[in-house]
């Protein structure tokens, strides 16, 4: 999985995940396809890059297909998250 694509993204998903990591609601992660074979998650290239919604763990996820940048991941990240209900919110 460390293809050219994979090595240009790094520095990239590292900024994402710095971005992200006082959100509890948002968990960025990366998964060596190669080691860990999801069959409900398929990968047809190197880098596949999958959104999994809160309420929705069961499914194969969203596809990104959109421009490989912080701007661009964090765009689909917040369009996609799925928050707390405000209700929720004032009972934490």
């Amino acid at each position: 999985p460390w293809c050219g694509h994979c090595k240009k993204l790094e520095p990239i998903y590292e900024e994402l995940g710095e971005k992200y990591a006082s959100n509890p609601n948002v968990v960025i992660a990366k998964v060596d396809a190669t080691a860990n074979e999801i069959e409900s998650v398929p990968v047809r290239g190197f880098p596949t890059i999958k959104f999994f919604p809160s309420n929705n763990k069961e499914g194969a996820g969203i596809e990104y297909e959109g421009d490989r940048t912080l701007k661009g991941f964090s765009e689909f990240i917040d369009k996609h998250s799925v928050a707390p209900a405000a209700s929720e919110k004032s009972e934490l």
